[in-house]
């Protein structure tokens, strides 16, 4: 895989091995591309809010080995 085979809002999953995944808090964890880069992408996991108010985005840089495409894309990638 390299940065033209990925899109902005694809949807990959990354690695639920914490030794691959390097920050094992997003580990197993949906993962919205908004940015390919040669060495991988940079993307975000979406938030849980709490009180009734919306939650936000945990940026992430992956390398191509920490994640895997899942066929989606998300129709809205905040800006």
């Amino acid at each position: 895989m390299n940065a033209q085979q990925i899109a902005i809002g694809e949807i990959m999953q990354l690695n639920p091995d914490p030794d691959i995944t390097s920050n094992a808090m997003f580990c197993a964890c949906l993962f919205v591309i908004t940015e390919p880069k040669p060495w991988g992408a940079q993307g975000y996991v979406q938030g849980l809010g709490a009180n009734g108010e919306r939650g936000g985005q945990a940026h992430y840089r992956a390398r191509w080995e920490e994640m895997e495409p899942t066929g989606g894309r998300a129709e809205w990638v905040p800006a």
